[in-house]
């Protein structure tokens, strides 16, 4: 078990340095922040200056050796924009996107699950026709789109919700109702074939003569032999709802991690974003390792494969 955890460490390293090799080629790409923070009638020897002190005259390579010594100091520099640490903006923005993705990501279990369950043990039924609209028109829809129309319904037209904020749990809704669809979409159909294969089984038809009780046949046997491809799907939805909230919190006016790159992004504040992007690359390692440990203490043969 310690061999496989290494390994899986050891990937995780290099799928994190992989990433800050992109992420710091991409945002160099962008263009020059001296251009766009400087006021026009400043002179190209201004603007070189301004360069020198921010370290963005320096060759690549010196600035990206001095971007990796930050990321595992935990200082990856200052705020171009706003003169602040780069760093504590983001991890100050990360609590209002976690809670955002984190309700999201239950709530979409939570529909996935009942709804796959519901889907596979009434197969044929209304049930199952409905689920499987509800998975193809939650797969059809980008988040931003199905939140929009959210918004037209239930905000505009009915009043009953409030278009965007933080603080309470009607300004809470309606982002997490368009971030979790998609994701509850995927939950649900692949918990249905995952559990249509399982009720089929030949232990399951055993468990059912000896007489055991409908709910102990599905919650404990069958769920629990279909339940470890939904754990990694679910795992692999993290870093989609990341990438989802971004649009989401943009529409919500929602003061997370999303937003925050997108002001970054528009500012060319290359520290922030570096920062936002370097934050959710390792949330998502980490998340992704875990699973892969819990994987693997529930299913031995992960690790012997392995």
């Amino acid at each position: 078990m310690l061999a496989y955890v290494l390994r899986r460490l050891g990937s995780a390293l290099a799928t994190v340095w992989l990433m800050s090799v992109v992420i710091f080629v991409l945002v160099r790409m962008v263009g020059d922040p001296a251009y766009l923070l400087m006021p026009p009638e400043a002179t190209e020897a201004d603007r070189e200056l301004f360069r020198q002190q921010l370290g963005l005259a320096d060759p690549l390579p010196v600035q990206y050796a001095r971007f990796l010594a930050g990321i595992v100091r935990g200082d990856m520099g200052n705020s171009f924009h706003f003169g602040v640490p780069a760093l504590s903006m983001a991890l100050g923005r990360l609590g209002a996107s976690l809670e955002l993705v984190g309700i999201s990501l239950a709530l979409a279990l939570f529909v996935g699950l009942a709804f796959g369950i519901g889907a596979a043990v009434a197969r044929g039924s209304w049930v199952d026709r409905f689920a499987t609209l509800f998975a193809v028109l939650g797969q059809a829809g980008p988040p931003f789109f199905v939140a929009l129309l959210l918004i037209r319904l239930f905000s505009v037209q009915l009043g009953w919700l409030p278009t965007g904020g933080h603080g309470s749990w009607k300004q809470l809704v309606l982002p997490v109702v368009s971030l979790a669809w998609y994701s509850a979409a995927g939950i649900a159909r692949l918990t249905r074939a995952n559990m249509l294969s399982v009720l089929e089984s030949d232990f399951i038809r055993m468990a059912r003569i000896k007489g055991l009780p409908e709910h102990v046949v599905i919650g404990t046997h069958a769920l629990r032999n279909a339940g470890l491809p939904i754990v990694a799907y679910t795992a692999s939805q993290f870093g989609v709802l990341i990438g989802g909230a971004v649009s989401i919190e943009t529409v919500f006016s929602w003061p997370g991690f999303g937003s925050l790159m997108v002001e970054a992004i528009s500012t060319l504040d290359f520290t922030v974003v570096q920062a936002a992007v370097v934050v959710s690359v390792l949330l998502f390692a980490l998340i992704h390792l875990f699973v892969d440990v819990l994987c693997a203490l529930v299913d031995p043969r992960i690790r012997h494969q392995a």
